[in-house]
């Protein structure tokens, strides 16, 4: 019942406009999709660090690069080299062949592998990023703890992420348009509803095993995402004892700033959690 309630709900809500459907559709590729909106994901720091703050000359670590649309717009608005690292498969040939045809492939490479056993040498990296990456990795410290491993001294890693309860924070708005889906149905309906609402697609069996997994105890969840809020993010920050240089939260509108600010109510309304944090010289 829960199933079908979710999806006439879902009926009466616009598609979000996604990746994943302008992929299916012909219109768009991943790559190009993340390339067109690389500046937003700069424009999370700004003033404060703009395009050539950021990657001007450096070599730079992009970490869950996805078809690694972005890690080759940072090539193209002044960064010398782009490491960028996923553990998805047939997103190597997309970014490699995408590096190609803007002719960056000298100057990016694509592993292959799991962010937090890199095949890197310590003290590589002018700078990491980690853009829609903290949300996803399943476990975060972990990670950053390998950035910091492969960053050379004075060497910063520029972090930004939606929070888990983020209007769309459920990460399945390919198909399912209600905004905090996920505070108002269990995740097992949650899964049953998208499993629906995919079926038939030419690309049905990559979602599936892109959004859920099995944890330890045999059930399955959403394992595409950890569920990280700002409070989790905090706190690992001050557990781990990072140099955080800059930090932000980015309302989902101007309108919705109040809100944004509000202990509780700010997990809702943040749009964006944006840091920076930096790699002690000593």
């Amino acid at each position: 019942m829960s199933v079908a309630i979710l999806k006439a709900l879902n009926k009466l809500f616009p598609k979000v406009t996604h990746p994943f459907n302008l992929q299916a559709e012909g219109k768009q590729t991943y790559a190009q999709w993340q390339f067109e909106g690389g500046a937003k994901t700069v424009a999370c720091f700004e003033p404060d660090f703009g395009p050539a703050d950021i990657f001007a000359g450096k070599t730079v670590l992009d970490m869950g690069c996805g078809a690694s649309g972005k890690s080759l717009y940072y090539i193209s608005i002044g960064a010398e080299k782009v490491v960028g690292v996923d553990v998805v498969e047939y997103y190597k040939a997309e970014a490699e062949a995408f590096a190609r045809e803007l002719g960056y492939e000298d100057r990016f490479q694509f592993i292959l592998g799991d962010a937090l056993h890199l095949p890197i040498e310590d003290n590589v990296f002018d700078v990491v990023i980690m853009n829609d990456f903290m949300e996803h990795i399943y476990d975060p410290e972990g990670a950053i703890r390998e950035a910091l491993r492969v960053l050379k001294p004075g060497g910063r890693i520029f972090v930004n992420f939606p929070p888990y309860y983020h209007p769309t924070g459920a990460h399945l708005s390919d198909v399912i348009g209600i905004p905090w889906v996920h505070m108002f149905f269990r995740e097992k309906t949650l899964i049953a509803a998208y499993k629906d609402l995919v079926h038939g697609m030419p690309d049905e069996q990559e979602r599936l095993a892109l959004r859920f997994g099995v944890d330890a105890n045999g059930k399955e969840t959403i394992s595409y995402i950890n569920k990280m809020t700002i409070r989790r993010f905090k706190h690992m920050v001050k557990k781990l004892g990072l140099n955080v240089v800059w930090y932000r939260e980015i309302p989902l509108r101007t309108y919705f700033t109040l809100f944004a600010k509000t202990p509780v109510l700010k997990e809702m309304f943040v749009k964006m959690c944006a840091c920076v944090i930096e790699k002690p010289v000593q």
